[in-house]
């Protein structure tokens, strides 16, 4: 019993601070940045989890958290582009994890690139056309800074949290 106990109050602790970091980040956005693009703060603990716990867990984790983001500060568009976003970008940190040649910070990187495609693609399905396309280079560019910026303080996180 202690080990399930335990483990739901980490998936809640990591489930309550990817709220506040998402919180945050709505409170606090990037002033020169172009629309859409965001730091992904609450994404830590998707690296956190990963590393530290189990695909499996991160997996539910981020589900949660992006439920409860939807619910509480969005709508059904915000939900699908997140839902898109959050399950490519995991997948993809996922799979190059898994191969080990990859740095924490090279898996954020990729991870936060996978989210702004993942995003990207459900606008086009849901506005119906493939024009906004031509936004994707920002959404990299800005994938690559943030994957960069998350996966340098998830890296540090890693190193010093033990759950």
């Amino acid at each position: 019993m202690e080990k399930k106990s335990g483990r739901a109050a980490r998936y809640a602790l990591l489930t309550a601070l990817a709220l506040v970091l998402s919180w945050l980040e709505a409170a606090l956005p990037l002033p020169a940045a172009p629309p859409g693009v965001k730091l992904g703060l609450a994404n830590l603990t998707a690296v956190f989890a990963l590393y530290r716990l189990s695909l499996r867990d991160a997996a539910s984790i981020s589900l949660t958290r992006v439920l409860l983001v939807s619910l509480t500060f969005g709508n059904a568009y915000s939900l699908a582009y997140s839902l898109a976003g959050g399950a490519l970008s995991l997948a993809v940190m996922a799979l190059l994890k898994k191969t080990g040649k990859f740095s924490i910070v090279g898996v954020s990187v990729a991870g936060g690139v996978g989210h702004n495609v993942g995003q990207i693609l459900v606008a086009m399905g849901v506005l119906g056309t493939a024009r906004l396309a031509w936004y994707l280079p920002a959404l990299l560019v800005s994938g690559v800074l943030a994957g960069a910026a998350i996966g340098a303080a998830g890296g540090l996180v890693v190193r010093r949290v033990r759950l």
